[in-house]
């Protein structure tokens, strides 16, 4: 039962740092573009060379 008196507070405390955390990335922007990360990983911007390719 000791532990209990450390455990809970500090899980409370732990759980505040998230919710702060969660709030700071929400205020900064960091959910503004959530397509525009799923467009540029799949967008093929880079030339295809014809190096290793047989003729």
């Amino acid at each position: 039962m000791e532990a209990l008196v450390i455990l809970v507070p500090l899980a409370l405390a732990l759980g505040f740092v998230g919710l702060l955390g969660f709030l700071w990335s929400l205020k900064s922007g960091q959910y503004d573009d959530l397509d525009g990360a799923a467009w540029r990983a799949i967008a093929d911007d880079e030339p295809v060379s014809d190096y290793g390719r047989s003729k």
